[in-house]
């Protein structure tokens, strides 16, 4: 997917130009009143006088926060479920849509659960090591905590995220639904590498099978190449215990790998000589090609991009200057640049990111756009540190099966209507 695009150079006339730089657009905002990208009041039409809420007493302190009661709209989009066919199974997915920066709020950290979510007691959890080792060990909370943590602030992306854009008509949805199987957070444990020494992997192991506590035992081959990279055996998420729906009380953390590997409510690592092809890697997770084979062991979440707003269900109140915004990643390290299109891929600008930009995380990208009131189509198209350019979907689909569901990580194109509403489009 190494398809490099050459990028169309910005137009000097920034008054005519459909996207124009961040410096620009602020420019511009501030130095036009009634038709700046701020709508801002003026000063005689503000509200004056006393608000009741500065009147009386706030609510007294609290053992845990809570979002603002105005806030009620944000919360997972709860999109997938199979009812008593396999009750648990289902997912819920991030309203990236509603949030900004890039670390997403532990809440709403998106969930994909094969048998639901069990209720681990800590104090009878332990995850054991054992298979092609010197001395098989049970570590319980308590004793990894007394190891050396580390951090990584990285993203965890289904694989099957965006497969809604496989079909043949493209979903009319927000970004939640089509996107919202992406969550970054930063996670704290112990490098597993520092636990496979303590049990002293022996000659010739090259894998290791990481299962989970819960009902389905969900489990994944791993390369001990990965294990040794930057794997962590995650205890905390955005400093606080693991929730129950992530993992808790522990988790494997494989930065920039298909979600699924990232086995939730970890107990057992099993080192083995190649890998175990379980259920979850031979029927699931594997990707179908046109010549009837498939690939497996894709584990890798590719370079991809999607623009958060504006975008898929929202509507522009009409004509003016809006901030393009977005979100790039790619599971190879950082995110290089980002380019973006305000007229469906005739021309691309380069987009500002926002720093910092981290390896195996998702990167924020902010555009200025004057938008005319005419009918466009708006794309991002994000290249990482390795020159990888996100595809087309003409491009990824020559390349799989029409049955392919993962790893999906198109251009995505939105289009802007005369009336400022916008919707989901395939180009």
């Amino acid at each position: 997917m190494n398809e490099n695009h050459p990028s169309v150079p910005a137009r000097d006339d920034e008054s005519t130009a459909r996207g124009i730089s961040r410096r620009h657009f602020l420019k511009r905002s501030t130095g036009l009143a009634g038709a700046a990208a701020v709508a801002a009041v003026p000063v005689a039409q503000a509200a004056d006088g006393v608000p009741a809420w500065m009147q009386t007493p706030g609510k007294p302190l609290s053992t845990g926060g809570a979002p603002s009661r105005f806030e009620a709209k944000t919360g997972r989009i709860v999109t997938a479920g199979y009812g008593a066919i396999a009750p648990g199974t289902g997912s819920s997915r991030t309203p990236l849509h509603l949030l900004e920066g890039t670390i997403t709020p532990s809440a709403f950290h998106f969930e994909r659960h094969h048998n639901g979510v069990p209720d681990i007691d800590p104090a009878q959890h332990q995850l054991l090591i054992h298979g092609l080792v010197q001395r098989p060990l049970a570590f319980s909370l308590e004793a990894l905590a007394r190891y050396p943590m580390v951090s990584r602030t990285c993203f965890v992306e289904c694989s099957g995220n965006s497969s809604g854009n496989t079909q043949p008509k493209p979903p009319q949805a927000n970004v939640a639904v089509i996107h919202g199987l992406l969550s970054v957070s930063e996670w704290t444990g112990v490098p597993l590498g520092l636990l496979l020494d303590e049990a002293g992997v022996t000659p010739g192991a090259d894998w290791l099978l990481a299962e989970g506590a819960d009902a389905a035992a969900m489990s994944r081959s791993v390369p001990l190449t990965k294990a040794y990279e930057d794997a962590i055996v995650a205890l905390y998420q955005n400093g606080e215990r693991i929730r129950p729906e992530q993992g808790y009380p522990m988790r494997l953390l494989l930065p920039g790998w298909e979600g699924n590997m990232n086995v939730k409510w970890l107990r057992r690592l099993k080192v083995t000589q190649g890998p175990t092809h379980t259920k979850d890697e031979t029927s699931k997770y594997s990707d179908p090609l046109p010549d009837g084979r498939a690939e497996q062991f894709t584990f890798l979440q590719e370079v991809k991009s999607v623009i958060t707003r504006p975008a898929g269900a929202d509507r522009l109140p009409g004509a003016g200057w809006y901030e393009i915004t977005g979100l790039a990643w790619s599971g190879r390290g950082r995110i290089r640049r980002v380019e973006v299109s305000t007229d469906g891929g005739a021309t691309w600008r380069e987009a500002t990111l926002q720093g910092p930009v981290l390896a195996k995380s998702a990167t924020r990208f902010r555009l200025g756009w004057q938008w005319d009131g005419q009918r466009t189509v708006l794309q991002s198209r994000a290249t990482d540190e390795h020159g990888y350019v996100q595809p087309t979907r003409a491009v990824w689909q020559a390349r799989y099966a029409p049955t392919m569901r993962y790893h999906n990580n198109t251009i995505q194109s939105w289009e802007v209507a005369a009336n400022g509403s916008i919707s989901n489009v395939y180009l």
